[in-house]
């Protein structure tokens, strides 16, 4: 096999392997078709050809992938592929009068460790204090951080 069909076989997987990461991210045909002409490209370097040429051809390869790949992050290739939105968003805070320590009410959903519960006159999600709590179970508001109400099982 001559010198220029195995430098074409590396090129191509090289190219294939920019397609899978720019194009078609994830693990699809191109990426692992790429590895397989990458690698069988230097395996055939050594197969067909002596140490200096193989060593070439190895060295030429590892070379090409690092140049291509410090361009790629130089023009910041991958970020124009990126997401670029960002969710700045946060639960509102209860009010401050609405619910206080010692209040009660009933779970509407199973609290597994996390629910609804009817406090107030108010359906709200609550989180029990670690243990599963059925529903229809009467319950207590044991403590209030922000907008997390934390209960457990009257007793």
């Amino acid at each position: 096999m001559s010198t220029g069909i195995i430098i074409a076989l590396i090129i191509l997987g090289i190219v294939l392997l920019l397609i899978e990461f720019l194009v078609i991210p994830g693990i699809t045909v191109a990426g692992i078709a790429g590895t397989l002409l990458i690698v069988g490209g230097v395996v055939s370097g050594y197969y067909f050809h002596k140490p200096p040429v193989s060593n070439y051809i190895s060295v030429g390869t590892v070379l090409f992938i690092v140049i291509i790949t410090g361009i790629a992050f130089k023009t910041k290739t991958w970020q124009k592929f990126g997401l670029q939105s960002t969710v700045v968003g946060h639960a509102p805070a209860l009010e401050q009068d609405k619910f206080k320590i010692g209040d009660t009410g009933s779970t509407v959903s199973k609290l597994s460790p996390i629910g609804k519960v009817l406090i107030n006159d108010e359906i709200i999600e609550a989180r029990s204090m670690g243990n599963y709590v059925d529903s229809n179970t009467q319950v207590v508001i044991v403590r209030i951080e922000k907008n997390k109400i934390f209960v457990e099982p009257k007793n």
